[in-house]
This record gives C-alpha cells, structure tokens and sequence, in this order.
C-alpha cells in the first residue's frame, strides 16, 4: 500500500517536473509531456479501397503525400510522439491546429473530441492488462480524421488494433467498402472492446479476493482490494469523457460522418455505457467487500475478545479463594487441617467446571 502511493507521488513530482518545460512558452509550442516510450518513431501507412491495400513503413511524412487525394482510404499510424519534427511537417502540410498538435504530444490528455471542420480531433485512452503485474496500464491515443484519412499517435509501439489490420488486408467486412470515418469507428471500437477484456480480468481477481475474504482475511487483502478500487478509478476517469465523445459523434452534424456510420457509433455508445454499468457494479462490490473484511476483522476480534472474557470470568472467583487463604493471619483454621489443600483445589476444579457448564448452555462457548 505504501509502496503503491509511493510510486503514485513519484509519478506526479515526475509529471509535474516535465510540466514545467512548457510553462512560459505561447500556446501551441511543441512540447513533449509524458514519459518517453519508444527510442525510435515508427511510421506505418496503410491505404486501401475496395479491390487493393498497400502496407508500408515509411521514414519521413513525405512519403504518405502522394496516396492523399486518391479515391482510397489512407492510414497513417505513429508510434512515438517525441520527434518535434515530423509533427510540425504534419501540422503544415494537413493544415492541422498548432493547438492540436500541443495536446497530441501532452500524453496527460482527458479524452476528449473537437470538430475543426475539415477533420476531426479525438483523444482517447488505451487500456492494457498487465498478467505478471496484475495491474492495468494505460496509453494515449489521438486521432484525426479527415475526408479520406485517418493518422493515429501512439507513444510506442504495440495496440489493440491488429483485429482492425487484419480486417483491412483480408478484406472482412464492409471495412474496405466503407470511408475513412469507418476506419476512425473500427479503432475507438477496438479500444472500447479491449476494455471489456480488462473487466473481465478485473472479475477474476475479484471472485479470488472475495473467496480469500471468506476464507481468511488477512491484512494483504485490505490492501489489494484498495489497489483495485483505485485501478476502477483509473478506469472510470478513462472511459467516462469516451462516452461524452461518442454522444458528441452522433449529435454532431459534422460532414465527415455519414449517416451509414453514425448507426455503428450508436452501437458502440451502447457499449461504452456497458462498460461504465460494469466500472460501477464492481466499485459497488469492492466497497461491499471492503465492509465485508472490515466486519470479518470486527468478528474475530469479538471472538477472541469473548474467549479472553470467559477465562478472566472463571478465574475471579479462583482468584478470591486463592487470596482468602493467601492472607498473612495467623489464625486460618483451614491451614492446620489435613485434607485443607485437596478440598481447596476441588472447590476451584467444581466452580471452574460449573462455570464451564453455565457458559456452555448459554451458548456462550
């Protein structure tokens, strides 16, 4: 638990230390914010429409210039926001938002989405589970979608969109018939899908807590169950603004979407709310559990508590006669009797068993 709070002040002195190299600067300075994840910038292109798809990894922006304006859907995927240049080659040849590129590089983002008219900005939060770790990691991801293109910003390498990728060279699905804004859709959907397969993770520690819980709980489970509290915290924050984003999809008028499009987003604001019902049925439970280990914890100290009272009750009395005779007089008749000492210690054996007997038909043993 220390250590968890511990890594999670470190993370904001180390947030804030990098804040303070944007601080001065004019609105829209490139300025990468965020923890460094990738040493080398990837560059993918996918451009595809009904009959062929081309995949490539490129090394410069320029080389994506020549598909742009073809009756074809192009992709352009970065991995590592680090590289101050190929945003600012970016922001000039697509006309995009200097703003725009400041929030792409500030991985710090709350979800959100702007409509700039000839494209649309999005940021969204990718959610992994991490098996050996058992904790969940996010990362940020932004896209722009324009009339016949999609570019995605990652800050490394490695997504959930591999289903997405392998629809488009497969060709399953309507993906390949369908616009750029349907590409835009396949990824949030994908993001919104891997969230399903991090609650589902997120039940399994919980059914193994609860049983712990009922079997033998122990301080460590106290603190696991705040670990988890705090990751669903995590993860409300993250998918909360998606659900604002997708509303704002579908009432927008924006003349990227088409109507054929806005009917799958429908869908996936469905899903979105799926995913928050389930964020608040499992904080309902941890909180529940909580007050489970809490009383579980109550109980077992009134058990031993009424154990300790019981054998202080018996002893009072053996106490008294052990005191009566304890006493310095000189004059105790039954110290010069012979069979004082035995009956003595048959009187306290009887009163202890009696007792014995009382507590047991009171059921208080």
């Amino acid at each position: 638990m220390k250590n968890d709070d511990h890594s999670l002040s470190a993370k904001m002195r180390e947030l804030m230390k990098k804040r303070k190299h944007s601080l001065g600067q004019p609105p829209g300075t490139l300025v990468h914010v965020g923890e460094r994840k990738t040493l080398k910038v990837k560059l993918t292109m996918t451009d595809y429409n009904e009959q062929v798809c081309t995949e490539e990894i490129i090394r410069t922006v320029e080389e994506c210039y020549s598909f742009m304006g073809k009756p074809s859907v192009t992709w352009l995927n970065i991995d590592g926001l680090h590289n101050l240049e190929v945003f600012s080659e970016l922001g000039k040849h697509f006309n995009i938002h200097p703003l725009v590129l400041e929030d792409i590089l500030n991985t710090e983002q709350r979800p959100k989405m702007e409509d700039f008219e000839h494209y649309l900005f999005i940021i969204l939060k990718m959610i992994y589970y991490k098996e050996k770790e058992e904790r969940i990691e996010q990362e940020q991801v932004s896209l722009i979608l324009g009339p016949s293109f999609v570019i995605s910003f990652q800050e490394k390498e490695g997504d959930v969109f591999d289903v997405v990728r392998d629809r488009i060279k497969k060709s399953k699905g309507r993906i390949r018939k369908m616009g750029a804004d349907y590409l835009a859709y396949s990824l949030i959907d994908a993001i919104v899908d891997n969230y399903f397969m991090v609650m589902e993770k997120f039940g399994e520690r919980m059914e193994l807590l609860e049983d712990e819980l009922v079997e033998n709980p122990i301080p460590p489970t106290s603190q696991m169950l705040h670990g988890l509290k705090r990751e669903l915290i995590f993860l409300r924050n993250s998918v909360w603004p998606l659900r604002e984003i997708i509303n704002g999809l579908i009432r927008g008028d924006s003349r990227l979407l088409n109507k054929s499009t806005i009917i799958f987003i429908r869908d996936l604001y469905d899903h979105t709310v799926q995913v928050l019902d389930s964020v608040e049925i499992f904080r309902e439970m941890i909180t529940g559990m909580l007050e489970t280990y809490l009383s579980s914890l109550s109980n077992k100290m009134n058990s031993t508590m009424k154990i300790l009272t019981i054998i202080a009750t018996i002893f009072i009395p053996l106490t008294f006669i052990a005191g009566i005779y304890g006493m310095n007089f000189s004059y105790i008749p039954e110290l010069q009797w012979r069979w004082g000492y035995p009956v003595v210690w048959g009187v306290m054996l009887g009163i202890a068993g009696f007792m014995i007997i009382l507590f047991k038909k009171k059921k208080w043993l």
